[in-house]
């Protein structure tokens, strides 16, 4: 990349460009175009993803002619986005294990209540036979083919995930840092744009959901909430690994447990769980997200925004 760099204003302005592109492509058939509601909600997500798809080809354009970059060569340019197939299992398993931290109250109020199916198994004099494994497996296997076949599925899992952490992850953040953004100042901006890319929500919550005035607002407010937290936490993610799998498989997980369980009513552990899995991620955050882990170092620093030489 050359010595210049872009201003911070013109940072700034192209981010907040690519947010309301973001969302506005996703409305355009509707709101612009006038073209007639899709016939069923698979073919009304089907349009979104394909607005979501055409809105981060061309945040990517926007910042391949922005972005200071002396070679526009495909290989370097994914190198810029972060799009890499070295270190590939450390920017999968180092944030997902991190990530589950976060959702330790989760995973035990899961895991007690599995405890209690097989409780009440065991005192209907069940045993676990061969037939019953067999069933289990089956039914697991049928519920990977729904979830496969299911749009809603695809959406959360899959093309939110993907397009959300190319524009605001892969494009802004490159943007905030070139334009001389300090990296947890670009850890603060980057959720604000993420946060009014769905504001959205806000519309469709008042208008389809005929929710009051007020709990629209606390519904959206709540998911603004979350949202900023979460682009916090994948920002950092981001910039500290250099890696875009590794906020998109935190991304993925998060959709997939949606919020962290805080407490139960009938059991206390899941609060300690809760407790304890926090100290153990703030405990780990720096350590499990060292530059040095998704890096190979060497003696002079390459990396296009200093990863990894910031510690």
């Amino acid at each position: 990349m050359e010595e210049e760099a872009i201003s911070k204003s013109a940072a700034v302005a192209a981010c907040t460009a690519m947010a309301l592109l973001y969302v506005a492509i996703l409305h355009a058939p509707t709101l612009i175009l006038r073209l007639p509601p899709p016939p069923s909600f698979n073919s009304f997500m089907i349009r979104r993803f394909i607005g979501a798809a055409i809105s981060s080809v061309l945040s990517l354009l926007i910042c391949t002619l922005i972005l200071p970059i002396r070679s526009k060569e495909v290989p370097i340019l994914f190198d810029v986005y972060g799009i890499r197939v070295d270190h590939i299992w450390q920017a999968v398993v180092f944030p997902v294990s991190l990530t589950c931290l976060m959702y330790a109250g989760s995973l035990v109020l899961k895991a007690l209540l599995l405890v209690d199916k097989w409780r009440e198994r065991v005192s209907r004099g069940e045993e676990l036979s061969y037939e019953y494994i067999q069933g289990s497996l089956q039914g697991f296997i049928d519920l990977i083919i729904s979830v496969a076949s299911n749009v809603s599925a695809w959406r959360n899992f899959f093309v939110a995930p993907l397009t959300e952490e190319l524009v605001f992850r892969a494009c802004m953040i490159p943007l905030l840092l070139c334009g001389g953004f300090k990296p947890y100042t670009a850890i603060r901006l980057c959720p604000i744009f993420f946060s009014l890319a769905h504001l959205n929500h806000l519309m469709e919550f008042y208008s389809k959901q005929n929710f009051s005035l007020i709990k629209t607002f606390m519904v959206a407010g709540l998911q603004l909430g979350y949202t900023v937290i979460f682009g916090s936490y994948a920002s950092f993610l981001y910039i500290r690994t250099g890696h875009l799998l590794a906020p998109l498989v935190a991304h993925i997980f998060c959709n997939f447990m949606g919020l962290p369980k805080l407490y139960s009513q009938r059991n206390g552990m899941v609060s300690v769980a809760f407790v304890a899995g926090m100290v153990g991620f703030l405990w780990l955050l720096f350590p499990m997200t060292h530059p040095d882990l998704y890096n190979d170092r060497s003696d002079s620093c390459k990396c296009w925004h200093g990863y990894c030489s910031w510690s």
